[in-house]
């Protein structure tokens, strides 16, 4: 299983931690609510967003962090009024030089209309963020799509992306806190998950 604890603090000193990315354009406006707890952020989006196992029509969305004190944190995005839970993701951390002000999520490269899958999302003031892994055979998918590698996980984890668990010690999310992550790069080949998230060379 990788060491992602390990391997974050290693990287801690990089530049980047993630490779290009593209904001969502008109209509798209985050907010961050006061509850840094679990880094509750209201998303607003007038096109299809796709995240983990779902793609999310044009709405209003709530994610939020499910255990916001573990080294693998569990992301799960709610309807506007939190009734009902659409996924939870798997994500790990994902570094920024510079804190920004405002919440923000990226976004892999995307050719022509296909929905935008989300690559991370970061709580105002926050260095890290929470980089999404997705199952392997769409992240095969998303990686040829868009020519970069992204993080990879077993595709059986799909069926815990669905679970309507709400704590941290449930075993769906206990399964996709164990469960390995790596990559996949534009040819399909499985990576090692230093270059996933280490920066291109200028």
């Amino acid at each position: 299983m990788t060491n992602i604890t390990a391997k974050s603090k290693r990287l801690r000193g990089l530049a980047l931690a993630t490779l290009c990315v593209g904001l969502l354009g008109t209509g798209f406006t985050p907010i961050a609510m006061p509850d840094a707890s679990n880094k509750k952020t209201i998303v607003t989006t007038n096109a299809p967003i796709e995240v983990p196992g779902k793609v999310l029509p044009p709405g209003t969305y709530v994610f939020k962090l499910l255990d916001s004190a573990s080294n693998r944190n569990i992301v799960q995005i709610f309807d506007k009024d939190e009734k009902h839970l659409y996924a939870t993701n798997l994500a790990i951390p994902d570094y920024r030089m510079e804190p920004s002000d405002k919440p923000i999520i990226k976004f892999e490269e995307r050719p022509g209309n296909a929905p935008e899958a989300v690559k991370a999302w970061f709580y105002p003031g926050d260095q890290y963020g929470q980089q999404f892994v997705y199952p392997h055979e769409r992240a095969v998918e998303l990686a040829k799509r868009t020519k970069q590698n992204v993080l990879s996980m077993r595709d059986e984890m799909t069926q815990n992306i669905k679970t309507q668990a709400t704590s941290a010690s449930h075993p769906e999310v206990q399964s996709l806190q164990k469960t390995e992550v790596t990559g996949v790069n534009p040819s399909g080949e499985q990576v090692q998950l230093e270059i996933i998230i280490v920066p291109k060379e200028n």
